[in-house]
């Protein structure tokens, strides 16, 4: 309702100034600095000010008069110097809260693709891929909750340079058939993604070493993007096995995805060649014939937008980024150039695709293949946007691609090409000891340690989920020893998971987290368990009312506009019903500004002052019967409200804590 009258007053003021001073511009609205001048303030005096050569409050004056006012706005006034503040009607506002008109829809209708997680199918997922695989899911559903269509989509490099390592190990270091590592992938006692995490370090550690032996992983390379032979075969074992790992992973925080495209596909269909031809076609690229990038295909640095400096060659900004490398292959930006086309359907190819699995809930997960495998397929790509979630190291490459779109005429995709950047996760001291990691004492003295998959320093995405739900688990036995050891647990395990979302997600993007773990299983302070903590203590007194009087009492017959407006002139009680309504206008802001981080700091303020309400009032004992029902709808819904946003954050209410 808050961001309804929002859109309406928006809707009033611009139509006013149109019609007032015959021009156009857009009004923009602004939280007061302080309650007791309003609820809103519209600033859009101050904008016209110098255009118009005209006071800002004369202009306020003016665009009041005759402007009518929404029903539940009762009253304006011009502050200061032109500020149009409103002030609400608290009683209508909170009829209009216990009588809701129909949701509405925001979405447009069109596609948008948001693809995250994307983690090499070399080994376990560690701590770092869950920053992204959690920020792209809850942006996901902070956009379906607006109404939007949204596509996940998660890329596998199932042929690029890592899983071409594990390959080497298996089959030069272990001398291992197709076969074995078969057997392997189907022994139960044997964790297949975390043997693998030990081969991709002890191979990285080898390259060093001997860096003789770096000529078997050009071999592998090889092999795996031909498609042929004994190696290409287990690389395609090693990657599928290891992909499998990863959406079991995800899906214990919440994640799902709609398809997964493969660069093998991309590779086999042609999609890069096609690209190819399309970029040396419109000039986009050219061959270099001198200087230390002759023979390869380059695109020139005047394409980018926002260059940088490239953290993979060491090149500055003046120098070209090659595209194809005087050996022809292909690096993986010219790969990435061809799927962002084919996400916006310009390629003019598509993928097969095959059934991959089915999640508990229903949800059909698809993979690419690059023959007819099945009928009926969901149509994937021709988004009008896309949001691409990767780390804020990527930015460079990023700006390639956009430019590669950019060079070929398609101005509206490169527009439409969202980079969905973030630092990094590492990790505190405190936590690498808890989890059982030895530490150097350089490292000890350290405010965090970064992962290095190659070096094997890290912790498993896994390892932490069960470290997480163990310690939880250990406080919910302690509490409540006399419920069921699966309902302990369950409710163990959405604590632990409600910890680690909201601990990736209460920092902004460009925030490095140094996750630790006892801070994001707090039950006190901004973190997941103290809000959820918050939701089960309003369930509980819903619980002990029904408990007593066997059913919540029907509060749209029960209560009347004018003792809401009686009982919300009590400031405390209308600044928690006034916060309480502003989720939905919480998440479109969060995703305008791209920052779950705001929305997950609304839940905290949200919770915040529900328990400064819960120490202040007595809401069961209360004995005047109005003002007890009118404490009772008020713990309702906050109640609702705090739970439909830990929904979209993805994270579930326990029954007990």
């Amino acid at each position: 309702m808050f961001q309804e009258i929002e859109k309406q007053l928006i809707r009033a003021f611009e139509e006013q100034v149109a019609a007032k001073f015959g021009t156009g511009i857009p009004v923009s609205i602004e939280q007061p600095k302080q309650a007791c001048f309003g609820e809103l303030a519209i600033p859009v005096a101050f904008q016209l000010a110098r255009p118009l050569r005209k006071a800002p409050k004369q202009i306020a004056e003016t665009l009041l008069a005759g402007l009518e006012r929404p029903a539940a706005v009762s009253a304006f006034e011009i502050a200061g110097n032109g500020y149009i503040n409103v002030r609400l009607d608290r009683g209508a506002y909170a009829m209009g809260l216990l009588n809701p008109p129909s949701a509405n829809a925001a979405g447009s209708g069109e596609k948008i693709i948001v693809e995250h997680t994307n983690i090499n199918p070399n080994k376990a997922a560690h701590i770092g891929h869950l920053r992204n695989a959690i920020l792209g899911d809850t942006f996901v559903r902070m956009l379906r909750h607006r109404g939007h269509f949204v596509e996940v989509q998660n890329y596998i490099d199932n042929t690029g340079v890592q899983v071409a390592d594990v390959v080497v190990a298996f089959h030069y270091l272990e001398k291992k058939s197709p076969a074995e590592v078969q057997k392997l992938i189907d022994n139960p006692e044997i964790r297949f993604d975390y043997l693998c995490w030990d081969f991709y370090a002890r191979i990285s550690a080898l390259y060093v070493q001997e860096p003789d032996s770096l000529r078997w992983r050009a071999e592998a390379l090889h092999a795996i993007e031909a498609g042929e032979g004994q190696v290409a075969e287990m690389g395609h074992l090693v990657a599928d096995a290891i992909v499998r790992s990863h959406v079991q992973t995800m899906y214990r925080l919440g994640i799902e995805y709609d398809v997964l495209p493969r660069e093998s596909e991309i590779l086999h269909l042609k999609f890069w060649a096609t690209a190819f031809e399309l970029l040396k076609k419109q000039s986009a690229i050219y061959l270099e014939t001198e200087r230390k990038n002759r023979g390869c295909w380059v695109m020139p640095a005047s394409a980018f937008r926002n260059s940088e400096s490239d953290p993979d060659s060491g090149n500055d900004a003046e120098d070209s980024k090659v595209i194809v490398r005087s050996n022809g292959t292909v690096t993986y930006v010219g790969k990435d150039i061809a799927y962002q086309l084919w996400k916006f359907g310009l390629l003019g190819k598509d993928f097969f695709y095959r059934h991959w699995s089915t999640y508990p809930g229903g949800h059909q997960l698809w993979v690419t293949s690059d023959h007819a495998v099945e009928e009926n397929v969901p149509q994937f790509g021709r988004g009008s946007k896309v949001f691409n979630v990767i780390d804020s190291r990527q930015s460079y490459l990023q700006d390639v691609v956009v430019a590669g779109l950019r060079a070929l005429g398609f101005d509206r995709a490169a527009d439409a090409s969202v980079h969905f950047s973030y630092e990094m996760v590492a990790l505190s001291p405190r936590t690498l000891a808890q989890i059982g990691v030895e530490l150097s004492e350089e490292d000890k003295r350290r405010a965090y340690v970064e992962v290095s998959g190659r070096k094997g320093l890290g912790v498993k995405a896994d390892d932490l989920i069960d470290k997480l739900i163990d310690t939880a688990l250990g406080e919910v036995e302690h509490r409540h020893p006399e419920q069921l050891a699966a309902e302990r647990q369950n409710v163990a395990r959405q604590i632990a998971i409600g910890a680690l979302r909201y601990f990736m997600l209460k920092f902004t993007r460009n925030s490095v987290i140094a996750f630790d773990f006892q801070e994001a299983l707090s039950f006190e302070g901004e973190t997941g368990p103290y809000v959820q903590y918050t939701a089960v203590r309003a369930q509980n007194i819903l619980r002990k009312y029904v408990e007593r009087f066997s059913k919540l009492p029907d509060f749209r017959t029960c209560l009347q506009q004018v003792s809401l407006a009686r009982f919300f002139e009590t400031e405390n009680f209308w600044q928690l019903l006034l916060l309480a309504s502003k989720s939905d206008s919480a998440i479109e802001r969060a995703v305008a500004s791209g920052e779950p981080a705001h929305l997950a700091k609304y839940a905290f303020q949200l919770a915040q002052a529900f328990n400064n309400f819960y120490h202040d009032q007595r809401v069961i004992s209360e004995e005047n019967e109005e003002r007890r029902h009118i404490l009772l709808w008020l713990t309702q819904y906050v109640h609702s409200q705090l739970v439909s946003t830990l929904q979209v954050l993805g994270i579930d209410v326990p029954e007990y804590m």
